[in-house]
């Protein structure tokens, strides 16, 4: 889809984005389409943090599910009534003996949690990587630039995802002693405090951090290639978005189990490390897991998790591309002179 001026509104629009462009603000490419990506009058904060928000919600609530299976694949001593082959398997088997809603236990929270996280996510993403690239590349595409606006809008991310993640991966678990949020984050309050909602946060951002490298810097490299005008264009941003996330799901998978370790704290596997208390920190947790399962440790649920984020950054960057091309459309037509 590409803007179009067929209509005296659009030709106004149209008007307006080529009076931009002549003043260095973006408008048309080469090709006469218009570069929505450049537009920085109308490519508001409010706009990419608009846009960023849907992505989060629609992304976390329609992979949920698979994201559930995830976890529990994830256990590094799972019970024998809760061992999965499958995804497929999996769901079936979850909705068959615990109930049809069981998989969607917890989503609530991710709701909550995605909706302002990437909000906050993409509208310092997208502004550090404009203040970056003129910086180390101007007026072009810096690689390293994307990296490091993807890594410093991590920090804000997982600020508000890391409880969120506490909460939904304990109600995740086979057999959780918690059946609602509010429940789960009351006693994890009392027995556990604050801390607790906190103790992955090193380990999760150790992972994000060059999970959302790999993912900004393919996703853009990709984009360079299949859609090098930067129009709106739903069919590469899906298949740009799912082969970053795939690619950057794999590469960071054994951190990934390392986290959910420290998220849930399984009580067998403690015991079986020989571990009182409750376990904190990467190192600990990377140790614990190879005391438990050796290398292959580090890789169970690999499978669940690529086909989960592959499909969830896709959604995740349609939908932002989408609201930001129709935000930024719309703001142009209310600024256009009939």
């Amino acid at each position: 889809m590409e803007l179009r001026s067929g209509s005296v509104g659009s030709q106004a629009v149209a008007r307006r984005m080529d009076g931009d462009s002549r003043d260095g603000g973006g408008g048309k490419d080469a090709t006469g389409s218009e570069d929505y990506e450049n537009l920085p009058t109308s490519a508001s904060v409010s706009t990419h943090m608009t846009a960023g928000a849907m992505a989060g919600i629609l992304e976390h609530s329609v992979m949920y599910p698979v994201d559930s299976v995830k976890t529990r694949m994830q256990s590094l001593s799972p019970d024998p009534k809760a061992q999965y082959t499958s995804i497929y398997g999996a769901l079936k088997k979850i909705m068959r003996t615990e109930g049809f809603w069981r998989p969607l236990r917890g989503v609530n929270v991710m709701i909550m949690g995605a909706g302002p996280a990437h909000a906050m996510y993409f509208a310092c993403y997208e502004n550090m990587k404009r203040t970056l690239n003129d910086v180390f590349h101007h007026q072009g595409n810096s690689h390293l630039a994307n990296g490091i606006a993807g890594s410093m809008a991590t920090l804000l991310h997982d600020a508000v995802m890391n409880p969120a993640e506490v909460v939904k991966q304990r109600l995740q678990m086979y057999n959780s002693q918690h059946r609602s949020a509010i429940s789960c984050i009351r006693t994890v309050w009392r027995t556990e405090g604050l801390g607790a909602f906190y103790r992955s946060y090193t380990t999760q951002l150790t992972m994000n951090i060059p999970f959302q490298s790999i993912h900004f810097i393919t996703y853009e490299f990709l984009q360079e290639q299949v859609n090098p005008h930067r129009t709106y264009n739903p069919q590469s941003h899906i298949i740009s978005g799912g082969l970053a996330g795939a690619l950057a799901a794999a590469a960071t998978t054994p951190l990934d189990v390392c986290k959910t370790l420290l998220n849930t704290q399984e009580n067998v596997a403690l015991s079986l490390a020989n571990i009182s208390g409750r376990l904190s920190g990467m190192a600990n947790a990377f140790r614990t897991v190879y005391q438990l399962n050796g290398l292959a440790g580090y890789f169970k649920g690999i499978q669940a998790r690529v086909i989960y984020q592959m499909p969830s950054t896709a959604i995740s960057w349609s939908v932002y591309e989408f609201f930001k091309y129709f935000l930024t459309k719309r703001q142009l037509e209310n600024r256009a002179p009939y």
